[in-house]
C-alpha cells in the first residue's frame, strides 16, 4: 500500500518518468486518431486509420523527461506548501498547476513534432520524426518548436486543476472507506481514482485540446500573414464549422486519457512503492 508520507525529489523523476513513458507508448494510436479528428484537414485526409504510430519517436524524446518534471514539481510543492485542511484543494490545483508549466516546456516542442507526424502535415517530405523535426527547425526555426506553447498551458492548467484536486479526494476518499484511514490504497485502487478524475478532466477541456491542436497544425509563414488570436479561432471554429468542432475526438480524448489515467497514476504509484520498499 501506498505510504501516508509523500515521496521524495529523487522518487518522484524516476517513477515520473517511467509513468509518462507507459502510458504515452500504450495509447499513442488513440492520440493518433484523436488528433486526426480534430484538424481541419478532415480524418481521412489526415491520415484515417493508417500509420497510427506515425511521430512517435518525438514521443519516446519527451515524455519521461516531461513526466518527471512534472510530478518532481508537484510532489515537492504538495509537501513545502502548509495550508489548512479545508485548502488542500487550492494546494493540489497550484502544484499540479505549477508541474504542467515546468512539463511543458519540454512536452510543446515534441507535441509539435508528433502533431504534425500524426496529420502527415509535411507530406513525403519529412517520413520519420527526425525529419519532421528537421523541417520544422528550418522553416520556423525554435519558435516553431513551441508553437501552441500559450494555450497548451491555458488547457494543461484548468485540465490538472480538475484532474489531481479530483485524484486526491477520490484517493482520500476510497481509502477512508476501505481502510478507515487516508493514504493506505494500493496501486491498483490509486489507478482507478485516476481514472475516474482524468476522464472528468478530459472531456471538460476538449475544446481547449482542439484549439491547441489547430495553433500546432498551423503551418502559414509568420512574414506573410499574422496569426489569428485565440478567441478569433474558436469564433472561426463555431462559426464555420458548428459547437461540434469544439469538441471534435472528446469521446477517444475521454478514453484515452481515463484509461491512461489509470496507468499513468497507477505506474506512478506503484514504482514509488517499489522503490520504497513498501506494498503496492
Amino acid at each position: 500500500m501506498a505510504s501516508t508520507s509523500g515521496p521524495s525529489f529523487a522518487q518522484s523523476l524516476v517513477a515520473g518518468g517511467l509513468a509518462g513513458t507507459s502510458v504515452d507508448l500504450l495509447f499513442y494510436p488513440i492520440d493518433s486518431i484523436k488528433t486526426r479528428l480534430q484538424s481541419s484537414q478532415g480524418f481521412v485526409k489526415a491520415g484515417g486509420l493508417k500509420g497510427v504510430y506515425k511521430g512517435v519517436g518525438s514521443v519516446v524524446v519527451g515524455s519521461s523527461p516531461g513526466a518527471a518534471v512534472f510530478f518532481s514539481i508537484y510532489d515537492t510543492l504538495k509537501r513545502e506548501i502548509a495550508v489548512p485542511a479545508h485548502l488542500e484543494p487550492i494546494k493540489h490545483m497550484l502544484a499540479a498547476s505549477a508541474g504542467e508549466v515546468g512539463a511543458c516546456l519540454i512536452r510543446v516542442p515534441t507535441e509539435v513534432v508528433k502533431t504534425r507526424s500524426q496529420t502527415s502535415s509535411y507530406g513525403t517530405a519529412a517520413t520519420s520524426s527526425l525529419s519532421a523535426a528537421r523541417l520544422l527547425w528550418k522553416t520556423e526555426g525554435l519558435s516553431g518548436f513551441y508553437r501552441g506553447f500559450g494555450v497548451t498551458v491555458m488547457r494543461e492548467i484548468p485540465f490538472t486543476s480538475l484532474q489531481f484536486p479530483l485524484y486526491e479526494l477520490f484517493k482520500r476518499r476510497l481509502s477512508l472507506a476501505l481502510y478507515d484511514g487516508p493514504g493506505k490504497l494500493h496501486a491498483y485502487q490509486a489507478a482507478v481514482c485516476g481514472s475516474v478524475a482524468g476522464g472528468i478532466a478530459a472531456a471538460a477541456t476538449t475544446p481547449l485540446d482542439v484549439l491547441k491542436t489547430r495553433i500546432m497544425l498551423d503551418m502559414r509563414s509568420p512574414t506573410h500573414a499574422a496569426y489569428p488570436s485565440l478567441w478569433a479561432r474558436a469564433r472561426d471554429i463555431y462559426l464555420k464549422e458548428g459547437v461540434g468542432a469544439l469538441f471534435a475526438g472528446v469521446v477517444p480524448r475521454t478514453l484515452w486519457i481515463s484509461a491512461g489515467g489509470a496507468v499513468f497514476l497507477g505506474v506512478y504509484e506503484w514504482t514509488i512503492g517499489v522503490i520504497r520498499g513498501t506494498k503496492a
